[in-house]
């Protein structure tokens, strides 16, 4: 049966996105209309056949704003404007009317923690005085020791070095992140107007839901003097809402402000947040339905492959969903992570970091076990209650791409760490589409990061229509979770191995994931899916199967 959602549905039903099928679109890495090198919206209109034929419910568009690309499009010049690179207003109005026709709703990254640092704000900051009003849309602070010479805390941004950067006249601004973004205080009335407006001006071109990066992140303590943080940037220090930096209670106001303005849309505009909590019970506040009404949950993404592991996490994110009254999300890889088919070839524990410094040699990934895993958790994944977000290309089965020399890296953190860490490159390499094509078909300009000569056999064009490639099986599993997925429970059903994990959805829908070194005996009922041969009644290690009772 197919359940591909007509455009009447697409306008009126609220609760799309409780059981959706997001796929994440890194746009500068997707597709490459106008071949400088560069991905644009024009390429990703030109692959909404492709989209539908996986059968995902929405796509989730990656930063597409003007930006100087210090941090890969999450450095935005102008909120409400297409780069021109990617695009213009009007190319982006056929991308939506081009999704929406194929039945595919659209979310887009929103930016609020900060800017670029050539965002118009900004330039009037530098250009007026301390204590003006446009400073006081950022956060700018005298600094201290002889003469304001050193930064106004010891805070670190997590690209590494001061989160604090000094202008001409002598004050310092904060950018948690890199240089080139510097945070908005959230503080200033102006601020949270302007944002109210922007959410309405996607909204109004028909965008259905937003993505808030660093959701956890707007709401500082600013009081003097500012209270001191651990060596890194990351950890919370309190887990009560009073960390100066992240997760404060104060950040909800805000939240509950943007669900005003998205609720007066029919249906309301959904959003998910980026939001790094100390606490599932801390997460859930961003998810209930008066603030954004879902928030990710990378805790499957970080889980090793281990069946206890999954189950925990699984556990743990569907209590944290029925808190807070959303629905749960789940994610294997995205546009920061090593992607998860290396992830799963690697020896537990290893520290991904050190790796990419080694290009990938130390150890060089088991790519046979790797995608076996992948195949497997991208099936337990796509069983789930709850929405399921795919990064690009793992569809394809892409691994990382570790081996990318340094004069090419792109991510600031690079630079940033004193290139001790080579950063996220290795998983925004552009897509391979034809294998027989310059470039795997991504365009007929050299792409912005080089392509391994491997793609080739990880092609699109080369998966189409084989029944055992891994484009094959996400096109499986999209249209049967289509048919099969009803309600939101799930029920474990504990198997003699521990080392099995198996649960039942409403309807007679079984996942069994064998997570051992040897072959277990199937449950009965039919096969319907199986991530890899499970043809004898018997599920090999390292493979998900769906019975139907």
């Amino acid at each position: 049966m197919n359940k591909t959602p007509t455009q009447s549905a697409l306008a009126c039903d609220p609760d799309w996105w409780r059981q959706a099928s997001v796929y994440q679109v890194y746009p500068r890495s997707f597709a490459d209309a106008d071949n400088d090198g560069l991905g644009d919206l024009k390429g990703v209109t030109s692959r909404i056949p492709y989209l539908a034929s996986l059968g995902i419910d929405a796509v989730w568009l990656s930063p597409f704003y003007p930006s100087a690309l210090a941090d890969g499009g999450y450095d935005v010049d102008d909120y409400r404007a297409v780069d021109p690179r990617l695009g213009t207003l009007d190319d982006f109005d056929e991308m939506v009317a081009g999704l929406h026709a194929a039945g595919i709703r659209l979310i887009v990254d929103i930016v609020p923690n900060h800017s670029s640092d050539r965002h118009a704000w900004f330039r009037e900051a530098l250009a007026a005085a301390p204590g003006s009003p446009e400073r006081d849309r950022y956060i700018f602070r005298d600094g201290t020791g002889p003469g304001g010479s050193l930064p106004p805390s010891d805070w670190v941004s997590h690209f590494g070095g001061a989160a604090w950067t000094r202008v001409p006249d002598g004050q310092w601004y904060l950018h948690l992140f890199a240089r080139e973004q510097p945070d908005f205080n959230w503080d200033n009335p102006e601020v949270r107007e302007d944002f109210l407006r922007t959410l309405r001006f996607w909204s109004d071109r028909g965008v259905d839901g937003f993505r808030v990066d660093v959701a956890h992140g707007l709401a500082k303590d600013l009081s003097e003097p500012l209270r001191s943080k651990p060596t890194t940037s990351v950890p919370l220090t309190q887990h009560d809402g009073n960390d100066p930096l992240f997760d404060r209670d104060e950040v909800h106001e805000i939240f509950s402000q943007w669900r005003a303005v998205l609720n007066e849309y029919n249906p309301p505009r959904a959003a998910v947040a980026e939001a790094w909590a100390p606490t599932v019970a801390r997460r859930a506040l961003y998810a209930r339905p008066t603030e954004l009404g879902q928030a990710f949950n990378f805790d499957l993404l970080e889980a090793g492959w281990d069946a206890a592991a999954f189950r925990a996490v699984i556990g743990a994110n569907l209590a944290e969903a029925e808190l807070s009254g959303a629905s749960s999300t789940w994610v294997l890889s995205n546009h920061d992570v090593v992607r998860h088919a290396s992830r799963y070839g690697l020896p537990q524990g290893r520290d991904l970091r050190e790796w990419l410094l080694t290009g990938g040699q130390d150890p060089v990934e088991d790519r046979a076990t790797g995608q076996g895993r992948a195949r497997a958790a991208a099936l337990l994944m796509l069983a789930l209650p709850g929405s399921a977000y795919l990064y690009q290309g793992e569809e394809l089965g892409l691994f990382e791409v570790a081996d990318l020399p340094s004069g090419v890296l792109q991510d600031p953190i690079w630079r940033r760490t004193g290139n001790r860490e080579k950063g996220r490159d290795g998983c925004r390499v552009p897509l391979p589409w034809n294998a027989g094509l310059p470039f795997f078909g991504f365009g007929d300009a050299v792409p912005h990061l080089p392509q391994p000569e491997w793609f080739a056999d990880h092609a699109a064009d080369r998966q189409h229509g084989d029944p055992a490639s891994t484009l094959e099986l996400y096109r499986a599993a999209l249209r049967l979770r289509r048919e099969l997925q009803t309600g939101e429970k799930l029920e474990w059903i504990d198997h003699p191995d521990p080392s099995v994990l198996h649960f039942a959805r409403p309807g007679g829908w079984h996942s069994i994931t064998n997570f051992s070194t040897g072959p277990v005996q199937l449950p009965p009922g039919n096969l319907v899916l199986a991530s890899g041969p499970a043809g004898d009644g018997t599920l090999p290690a390292d493979t998900t199967a769906w019975v139907l009772e």
